[in-house]
């Protein structure tokens, strides 16, 4: 899925189809065969739901649109380098479904003329994880979302998480860790910067 893409959803009262995701958990439920009428799966289906309604909410939503929703932003002068570091998010893998945890998100910038409030950081990369992701796109998403908000040109993120995709089942390498960086503008380019900015995070 590319989130940079427009979506049709109304922003201020976007909705998933609730019903239909009840009717795939009651039919999930049947075919491993459990008994919807088991005191323990009375109203599953229901609260299933509402989780998806919550953990996958940034399926609603375009980056551009969560970029509006969190611009508030402040004039600055200054070009130093902003951070806000060890982010924790957490998000659902989309070629298992399978949890992706322990994630923390790092990510900085070159301020171009105003900076973003510091708590709208964290609830970009929150929403950007709340989709069915790759821990690379949720990078990118958050890069793309941190530009599109401040105006800046120079965007650095960087994700450690644990994958229960593979710490779980297949190979069961448990406490194994991913770690990716999305580098955009004089992070990519410029060793001294990158490197600024490794140090702040503990690399």
């Amino acid at each position: 899925m590319n989130y940079s893409e427009t979506k049709t959803n109304n922003i201020c009262n976007p909705q998933f189809d609730r019903e239909k995701i009840m009717e795939s958990v009651k039919m999930f439920l049947s075919a491993i065969g459990r008994n919807l009428d088991e005191p323990g799966l009375v109203g599953t289906p229901d609260r299933v739901a509402r989780m998806v309604e919550e953990v996958l909410e940034g399926e609603l939503y375009t980056n551009k649109q969560i970029a509006e929703s969190f611009s508030t932003c402040f004039d600055y002068k200054g070009d130093g380098l902003v951070t806000e570091l060890h982010i924790p998010i957490f998000s659902y893998c989309e070629h298992h479904l399978a949890l992706m945890y322990n994630m923390e998100v790092s990510i900085g910038y070159i301020p171009k003329g105003k900076v973003i409030g510091l708590s709208k950081m964290a609830r970009i990369a929150d929403l950007c994880a709340k989709r069915l992701q790759l821990q690379e796109r949720i990078g990118s998403d958050i890069a793309e979302c941190i530009q599109t908000a401040t105006g800046a040109d120079d965007v650095a993120v960087v994700i450690t998480g644990e994958h229960s995709c593979m710490t779980a089942r297949g190979i069961k390498a448990r406490g194994a860790k991913t770690k990716t960086a999305t580098l955009l503008g004089k992070f990519k380019e410029d060793s001294s910067l990158r490197n600024e900015f490794y140090k702040l995070i503990g690399e």
